[in-house]
C-alpha cells in the first residue's frame, strides 16, 4: 500500500479479518449537497453500509494524507468546510505535495480505492460527456478512469445533466461494461429510465459479484458500471427533469460557466427548479447505492 496512505481504525480492522469494504466519496458532502444534509446523508450513507454488513471507507484527503475511511469529526469538517479542494486524478499530487484538504470526485475514490485493495465502490451518479460537446469538448474524467482502474462503481446511472446516449458510447469504446441491476434500461440519476438500452442486466447482487470476479480473474483489467435505479418512490419524472436542466443550462451558458463548476451549478440549479425535490431524490438514490454497493461487496466476499 503507498506511503501516503492512511487507513481509518475500522477499515483496517476489516482488512485484517477479510470483512468486505465499501468505498464512498467525499466530493458528495463537499460539494454536491448544502449542510446539513450533506452531513447527514454521509452518516446515514455509512450506516447503510453498516446495516447491510460491509465496512464503509469514506476516502477523502486531509493535509496532504490520503484517508481510506473518516472519522465522525472529519465528515463534519468536510460538511462544513469551504477551502476544500475537489480532486480529480490530476489534483492528487497537488494535494499531497501541497498538503491541502481535498474531497474525491469519482475518479479520484476510484484511484485511492484501488490502491487501498477496495474494489466496490458506492455513489450518486457518475460523469459523462457534457451536452453540446462539439462546443465545450467536456468529458468526465471518470470515463477515462472507469477505462483503466479496476473498482466497479454503483450509482444512480450517469447524471441526468449530462448527455447519455453519448456517455453510453464512450463507456463502450473504453471497453467498461454497463450493467443495469434489476432493469433493462439505463437509469438516469433522478429517474428510473433514461430513454437508453442497458447494454446488460443482472437481478441480484451475486451475480454481479459473479460477474465482477469473472472479469478481473481473468485479468481484464478496468472498471465496471453498476445502474441502480432510484427508488420509485423519491424518482422524478424525466420531463420535469429535462425542463429543469434545460433552465439550468441557459443561465450556465449566460453566466459563462464551465469545466469543473458547470456541474455544481447546474446540480444546484435544478435543485431550485423542482422546489428541493431533486435533492429529496438525490439523498435517497446515493443511499440506496450503498446498500447495494455493500450487498455486492458481501457476495464477492463468499
Amino acid at each position: 500500500m503507498s506511503e501516503f496512505i492512511d487507513l481509518a481504525p475500522e477499515v483496517a480492522e476489516a482488512f485484517a479479518s477479510g470483512a468486505p469494504v465499501v468505498a464512498l466519496e467525499s466530493t458528495i458532502i463537499s460539494h454536491g449537497m448544502p449542510y446539513p444534509q450533506n452531513l447527514e446523508t454521509a452518516q446515514a450513507v455509512e450506516q447503510d453500509v453498516r446495516d447491510n454488513g460491509a465496512v464503509p471507507a469514506t476516502i477523502a484527503v486531509i493535509g496532504g494524507r490520503c484517508k481510506i475511511g473518516l472519522s465522525p469529526a472529519e465528515l463534519e469538517y468536510f460538511a462544513k468546510g469551504s477551502n476544500i479542494l475537489k480532486l480529480s486524478r490530476r489534483d492528487i499530487p497537488y494535494a499531497i505535495a501541497k498538503k491541502c484538504d481535498g474531497a474525491t470526485t469519482v475518479s479520484a475514490t476510484m484511484i485511492l480505492a484501488e490502491k487501498a485493495g477496495i474494489k466496490v465502490f458506492a455513489t450518486g451518479g457518475i460523469g459523462g460527456v457534457h451536452r453540446e460537446l462539439a462546443i465545450s469538448f467536456d468529458i468526465s474524467a471518470d470515463l477515462t478512469e472507469l477505462g483503466k482502474t479496476s473498482v466497479a462503481v454503483v450509482c444512480a446511472g450517469a447524471k441526468a445533466i449530462l448527455d447519455i446516449p453519448m456517455t453510453l458510447e464512450h463507456l463502450e469504446t473504453l471497453g467498461v461494461p454497463v450493467i443495469a441491476y434489476g432493469t433493462d434500461e439505463f437509469p438516469a440519476f433522478y429517474t428510473v429510465k433514461s430513454g437508453q438500452k442497458a447494454p446488460l442486466r443482472l437481478d441480484t447482487p451475486e451475480e454481479i459479484a459473479a460477474f465482477l470476479a469473472s472479469k478481473w480473474e481473468f485479468g481484464l483489467e478496468g472498471g465496471v458500471v453498476i445502474g441502480n435505479p432510484p427508488p420509485a418512490d423519491k424518482a422524478l419524472a424525466l420531463d420535469a427533469i429535462e425542463h429543469a436542466i434545460d433552465s439550468a443550462l441557459v443561465e450556465a451558458k449566460g453566466l459563462n460557466i464551465h469545466g469543473r463548476d458547470v456541474t455544481p451549478f447546474l446540480l444546484q440549479r435544478v435543485t431550485q427548479h423542482t422546489k428541493g425535490k431533486s435533492l429529496e431524490a438525490n439523498i435517497a438514490l446515493v443511499r440506496n447505492n450503498a446498500r447495494l454497493g455493500a450487498q455486492i461487496a458481501v457476495a464477492m466476499a463468499k
